[in-house]
């Protein structure tokens, strides 16, 4: 039998997939407040949907400089636990913040990516990073990640992109609802202790 020089065959996706998984990402988004469950549903769905072997969403922490993790799947807990991912020393997310689709061929030997050996061990290749952007800021990342080194076409960059972009407004609008309760319910602390004053007047 004649060996593949091409290397191990790249997964299949499927347009009709991704329609799918992007109506059920705007449903997921439309219909919960309850913001963590719904992005780990996201990113559960794009691993599935992408065939690749796991997902990840962090936001910036921009007093530290740090991307901590929101929602993830498929990446085990030692990986997990290898140390903060820190913009200025993650060429990749920096790139990415910057507002750049990033893509890394094989991350066991790219400088961009900022532990490579803990990639290795967790049998990381390819990666494709996106910034997570409102109105123009990128307030994190998406990250995918395969088993095997491939490349990562237009339409698979388009889907996760806008996937992306629904989960940014999905946290803009979590947050703008919690101050926007804050407040209300601020409100009606000073409205019920201006009614107790007067009932006791």
């Amino acid at each position: 039998m004649t060996p593949n020089p091409a290397g191990p065959a790249e997964p299949q996706r499927l347009h009709s997939d991704y329609y799918t998984a992007l109506y059920q990402a705007a449903l997921a988004f439309s219909s919960s407040l309850e913001l963590h469950e719904v992005l780990q549903t996201v990113v559960t769905n794009i691993t599935k949907t992408m065939r690749v072997k796991a997902c990840v969403l962090r936001l910036l922490n921009e007093r530290t400089g740090q991307l901590q993790l929101s929602a993830y799947h498929g990446l085990s807990s030692g990986y997990l636990a290898k140390g903060p991912v820190e913009v200025e020393h993650s060429p990749i997310d920096s790139e990415a913040l910057q507002g750049k689709t990033v893509m890394i061929y094989d991350a066991s030997n790219d400088s961009r990516f900022q532990y490579i050996e803990a990639a290795r061990r967790e049998g990381i290749a390819s990666v494709l990073c996106v910034p997570l952007e409102v109105r123009g800021k990128a307030i994190g990342v998406m990250r995918v990640y395969t088993g095997e080194s491939c490349t990562f076409h237009d339409d698979d960059i388009q889907f996760l992109t806008v996937l992306a972009r629904l989960a940014a407004l999905a946290i803009e609008n979590a947050s703008l609802y919690k101050n926007l309760k804050s407040s209300y319910d601020g409100v009606l602390d000073v409205l019920w202790g201006s009614s107790l004053q007067y009932s006791d007047a």
